[in-house]
């Protein structure tokens, strides 16, 4: 079994306290989201497996954003997810520097528009770690995605968080259903 670990999303405007839509910010905090994530990172460097680490963003200008989206839609107003801005950077405390791969996603999926399938089959993935925020909408939908296109999935739940509890465990209880829900200290023992 050949593995990746894939982290969503920890960036500054979505998971720290002064991003522009930093809706998971206090539930990430609260959780010590990002310090598991480091520890998954080193774990899955430690064992060979990729590692991966996905951002959504926006071309400058805004020229790929879907103004019509519902989510998405005003991002372009308060210049939030827009490439080249610090709001696109990882978390200070985040460690990329553990990343083989960045990706940059155009929507919520880190599959849909991106390298990501490529990237896994050409390293004969056929297993892969999920983690990031938003539990109930980056890492739902790139679990689904990847369940779809037969992965084996696991999703790392104590390195998730979402806008409230209630939010995260919801999704958790759903994607239990497609997906093995583990915690960190699971790691150690997948091979």
């Amino acid at each position: 079994m050949t593995t990746a670990f894939i982290g969503l999303d920890y960036i500054h405007d979505i998971v720290h306290p002064d991003g522009k839509i930093s809706h998971t910010a206090e539930h990430a905090l609260s959780r010590g989201v990002i310090e598991k994530a480091n520890r998954a990172l080193a774990i899955a460097r430690g064992k060979g497996w990729l590692t991966i680490l996905v951002k959504v963003g926006f071309a400058k200008g805004y020229v790929d954003h879907p103004k019509h989206s519902p989510f998405f839609g005003r991002l372009h107003e308060i210049k939030a997810l827009e490439m080249g801005s610090p709001g696109l950077d990882f978390h200070p405390d985040i460690r990329d520097e553990l990343a083989d791969l960045v990706i940059v996603k155009p929507r919520i999926s880190a599959f849909y528009g991106t390298s990501l399938d490529a990237a896994l089959r050409a390293r004969k993935v056929d297993r892969v770690v999920v983690a990031g925020v938003s539990t109930a909408w980056a890492v739902q939908s790139t679990v689904r995605d990847a369940h779809d296109r037969d992965y084996e999935v696991y999703v790392l739940e104590d390195a998730c968080a979402a806008a409230t509890e209630a939010q995260h465990d919801s999704s958790m209880e759903l994607l239990g259903a497609i997906a093995k829900v583990i915690r960190e200290n699971d790691l150690e023992g997948l091979s």
